[in-house]
């Protein structure tokens, strides 16, 4: 395995999507880990714990994953890019800290390897049931952005821009993967830092005394500093005005909660991220992420075959949900199909972009195994004929 100066590897590896996406988060600037154990996301914290330290980083184990989901906000204001990984129990119990990190605006990725629930559920096998947790979790009003790749390349891909995103927003970012796709091996091309696109923290150029933690520009984002520099830092989850101070009532929170939501909402099409296939002149177009999209791929093949015009959208930025382009598409197609390893969430943003244009067929599965993609090719012919 060859290494650049910085510790990060580089060329071709056989890696499971786990593992990738440790590697993403090391070659995105990530120094910091904080974790709890937990299937079937802990082959990602066996990796950072032990590669962390041979460059220059730190991974703490922690009691539980309430204690690492704050544990890696304190290492953000002490200027660390940071990380923590659950999957579904364990995102249950980062909620609160979920929505004090959006509402402090501290930069910090959360990725979740999604398994069969609810409660414990099914621990070794694979679901996507935490689609509308990722976006819905906590309290209050606030935006997150998620991704969902859909191999171990993309793991390592999507790690670095999911910290890109982080730091270019100051929200928390959460790469949503399943069981299947963090234990897939395949091969994962790692490139040079040189040729890889990594954002730095925006950090304040105004001195001590002239700087305040939560003043914008027009981007509606705060600059940054780090604690121990000289700067005035008074971070909390409450109301606060600029300087980070506690304010309680209705302007302020009108201020300070509509900046929050319209960052992400007002800039939804530069954030959106996603994958299209033969859309033009589709009479049906399938919709899916994760490792459904790759079983649907066959099931799209099987329906084509049958001389269904159907094409395909893949979600690789799941929130904020591209729902500009779900319109386009609701004037130019007939119906979509959206097969997912729950039994309805995604397919209900999707049918409420879609605003009565067109049907949304959703394709459910309860997890612990992937669709048969003889389903999904059932339900795209079935939506192509009763339209037709």
């Amino acid at each position: 395995m060859a290494a650049d100066p910085t510790g990060v590897l580089t060329g071709q590896h056989y890696l499971d999507g786990n593992h990738a996406a440790c590697e993403g988060a090391l070659a995105a600037g990530c120094r910091f880990a904080s974790g709890y154990p937990i299937t079937p996301s802990t082959e990602i914290v066996e990796r950072i714990a032990a590669r962390l330290p041979r460059m220059g980083g730190m991974f703490i184990q922690m009691e539980d994953e309430i204690a690492a989901s704050i544990t890696l906000q304190g290492a953000v204001w002490g200027g660390k890019k940071a990380l923590t990984v659950t999957s579904g129990p364990g995102f249950s119990l980062m909620m609160e800290h979920i929505g004090l990190a959006a509402m402090t605006e501290c930069p910090c990725v959360f990725i979740d390897v999604q398994r069969g629930g609810p409660s414990t559920g099914l621990p070794t096998l694979p679901g996507q049931g935490d689609m509308m947790q990722a976006r819905w979790g906590s309290h209050g009003d606030y935006e997150i952005i998620a991704l969902c790749p859909e191999s171990p390349q993309e793991c390592f891909d999507t790690t670095i821009e999911a910290f890109n995103l982080a730091e270019q927003w100051r929200v928390p970012v959460m790469v949503m993967m399943d069981e299947c796709v963090g234990h897939m091996t395949e091969r994962v091309i790692i490139p040079s830092a040189d040729k890889l696109s990594v954002l730095d923290r925006r950090w304040t150029t105004k001195k001590p005394g002239e700087y305040r933690p939560f003043d914008v520009g027009a981007d509606l984002v705060p600059d940054m500093a780090k604690a121990g520099d000289g700067h005035r830092l008074f971070v909390t989850g409450l109301t606060h005005d600029e300087r980070g101070y506690p304010v309680m009532n209705h302007k302020a929170q009108e201020k300070l909660v509509r900046r929050l939501v319209d960052k992400i909402r007002l800039n939804a099409d530069k954030i959106a991220h996603y994958e299209e296939d033969q859309i033009d002149g589709a009479e049906v177009v399938v919709i899916s992420y994760g490792i459904t999209a790759r079983v649907a791929q066959r099931g799209v093949q099987i329906a084509r075959d049958k001389g269904v015009k159907v094409g395909t959208m893949r979600l690789i930025v799941v929130w904020p949900f591209p729902e500009t382009r779900i319109r386009e598409l609701a004037q130019k197609t007939r119906a979509f199909v959206v097969p997912e390893l729950n039994y309805g969430q995604m397919s209900l943003e999707v049918e409420r972009v879609a605003a009565g244009k067109v049907p949304t067929v959703l394709v459910p599965h309860g997890g612990g195994e992937v669709h048969d993609p003889e389903v999904i090719a059932e339900a795209i012919i079935k939506a192509a004929r009763s339209v037709s």
